[in-house]
């Protein structure tokens, strides 16, 4: 029986170390993706910010947000620094810091996109380093850190699997009170409310982004599961990736149809974030099977559709369309909790997407303030003429095409 326990116990710490990296490697696709859809001009700040994220991330989730999740502490906020009093008995506590950060920069990475191409550098990473260390943790405490989801808690019976509103609305709302501080880009929006699309530079590069974030939400999703020591377990992991996958391919071919129908043309850039929609969708339960996943990345299509033209209609300008994409469809997906699992309540999920809405914009709006009014949070008109890799970066991403390449 005791070499029983020990194989399990070292499977299931296996299993998230495993779907740890390719959460990892999410961080690649999240770069790939916000280069692809952004300006060439700008895109060594954007490969330096999804880097830096990651570094970030890690160093202050371990110093402090990982304690402030996992701690003891009270109903509201953990308690300790590096990993203290933290323990487990199902799997290496090593190993679920390391499954823990790399969602919390997946959170992060989320706000880099929807800020891209006219903020400056210094004043996002201290943001990203109060989101990772303080705001993500405080929140998730609330949902996997406590007994606050149990009954009598604040949000008794709410669901949230793997993060759809705790990761990826998180994000969307962090990035939504940014981007409402930072303003549009420069001709972005005309004052006679004429939107202008400003292309991104590599559809290819935002492709190989999508595939990679695709494969590696097998890993954030699976590895929820947290455990793979029995029949059970493995059968489970085998249903949350199969719906993964099949949410994320609903919402690419549901997206093909609605642009085709709409324009006679095959939008890649909405097929994509159709297939991202769907991945985020499924993310708060991907345990309702596959017809529950296929209708949740449909309906995540159709959502990102009407969207992205109500957000340029509000001129809040997000060039990777990463507020429809997290922020709509995180909500979306909590939702659908609900509806396809009666055990839970939509009254449950709800309060649990308002409360977690509520603290993360309101904290993130003041944070953003102060950071405006303090050092500015927006580059000159100059610098977003020339491009943030001059300026920001010193390395230009492409110095043969540029105008200073002698």
């Amino acid at each position: 029986m005791e070499n029983f326990a020990d194989v399990k116990y070292i499977l299931d710490s296996f299993l998230l170390i495993m779907m740890a990296a390719l959460v990892m490697w999410m961080a690649a696709g999240f770069a790939m993706l916000e280069a692809g859809l952004t300006r060439t001009k700008n895109n060594s700040v954007v490969l330096l910010k999804n880097i830096a994220i990651y570094a970030i991330s890690v160093v202050v989730y371990y110093f402090l947000g990982y304690n402030l999740m996992y701690g003891t502490g009270n109903a509201f906020i953990g308690s300790g620094f590096m990993m203290s009093d933290i323990t487990n008995a199902n799997h290496s506590v090593y190993a679920d810091f390391f499954f823990q950060v790399v969602f919390v920069a997946t959170s992060a990475s989320v706000v880099s996109g929807a800020v891209a191409e006219r903020m400056k550098l210094i004043p996002f990473l201290f943001f990203t380093l109060i989101l990772a260390g303080i705001i993500y943790p405080i929140q998730g405490h609330w949902i996997w850190g406590t007994s606050l989801t149990s009954a009598g808690g604040i949000l008794e019976g709410f669901k949230d699997f793997a993060g759809s509103t705790l990761v990826h609305s998180v994000g969307g709302w962090a990035a939504l009170a940014g981007v409402l501080l930072l303003g549009a880009r420069n001709g972005k929006y005309g004052k006679n409310g004429n939107i202008r699309a400003i292309q991104g530079s590599n559809l290819p590069l935002a492709t190989l982004g999508t595939f990679i974030l695709w494969v590696g939400w097998f890993g954030f999703n699976g590895g929820s599961q947290l455990a793979m020591g029995s029949k059970a377990d493995i059968d489970a992991i085998g249903l949350v990736v199969a719906s993964t996958n099949m949410a994320a391919a609903a919402g690419a071919v549901a997206m093909m149809i609605i642009t085709y129908v709409r324009t006679a043309k095959v939008d890649l850039t909405m097929v994509l974030n159709g297939a991202l929609g769907g991945l985020v969708a499924v993310t708060a339960d991907p345990t309702n099977g596959m017809i529950a996943a296929t209708i949740e990345g449909v309906v995540a299509a159709i959502l990102i559709y009407l969207a992205v033209p109500l957000f340029d209609k509000l001129k809040i300008d997000d060039p990777v369309g990463a507020l429809s994409v997290h922020l709509v469809n995180g909500i979306w997906g909590t939702i659908a909790v609900a509806i396809f699992n009666p055990s839970v309540t939509i009254v449950a999920q709800l309060k649990g997407i308002v409360l977690v809405g509520l603290f993360v914009f309101v904290t993130s709006f003041i944070v953003w303030y102060i950071l405006k009014i303090t050092v500015g949070i927006r580059v000159s008109d100059e610098v977003e003429y020339d491009g943030l890799d001059q300026h920001e970066a010193g390395v230009e991403a492409y110095p043969e095409f540029s105008k200073n390449f002698r």
